[in-house]
């Protein structure tokens, strides 16, 4: 089922940042993507997202993000990197970004989960920068924390895990697939966990069937 606006003061309804299939994200908030394919899912969010990104990541791992690996995606002129030099680092930036609400979309790449006081640092941030994006006519920015394996961020809006699975071929439309994955609710301050299988054709539609047995 979508998740529905909720109320954030009085008959003004929270911003919503859609997710593929009718799913979506409370803006102004920072939510935790997690497992082998957190990835993707912030590809699969910046398909449905617009405006410039601004992606964190540290500077010392090889790792790094190959910008037209997104194109199937988003266009990957989007993207705004910053690399930080230190672990501490990541967090900062992330801070200042989303109060600043100069950018829509931050996402920063994390080794560990973080504690429940810098998660809080970055909710205060993004609910700061959704009142200076209100006044300048942007939307309020959304922080994308993206944790390996089950995640763990204390305190986050939401968490979320993606992994990609083995299915035959749905016949979305009549077109096979590139891409499925399992796509799992861990938490929500507002929703029940949940788990779906989420499949993408390749004229970059998505759908979103439930998993039997939910979670299991």
């Amino acid at each position: 089922m979508p998740t529905q606006l909720a109320p954030l003061h009085g008959p003004k309804a929270r911003p919503m940042q859609p997710l593929p299939g009718g799913l979506a994200l409370l803006r102004g908030r920072v939510h935790e993507f997690c497992g082998m394919a957190r990835r993707s899912l912030a590809a699969l969010l910046l398909a449905e997202s617009s405006g410039p990104v601004l992606w964190i990541s540290p500077g010392w791992q090889p790792e790094r993000l190959f910008p037209d690996g997104l194109r199937h995606f988003a266009d990957p002129g989007r993207l705004i990197f910053a690399q930080a030099r230190r672990p501490e680092d990541l967090l900062w930036a992330a801070e200042e970004s989303l109060r600043s609400g100069a950018v829509p979309l931050v996402v920063v790449d994390l080794l560990t989960p973080p504690g429940l006081t810098p998660v809080r640092r970055l909710h205060l941030a993004a609910e700061t920068g959704a009142e200076a994006a209100h006044h300048a006519g942007r939307a309020a920015p959304l922080g994308i924390l993206m944790t390996p394996g089950n995640g763990g961020a204390q305190g986050v809006e939401s968490r979320w895990q993606l992994t990609s699975v083995l299915t035959a071929d749905p016949g979305l439309s009549g077109a096979a697939t590139t891409g499925a994955w399992q796509l799992t609710r861990l938490r929500a301050r507002l929703e029940p966990p949940a788990a779906w299988t989420l499949l993408r054709d390749r004229a970059g539609r998505c759908g979103l069937e439930p998993r039997p047995g939910g979670l299991g």
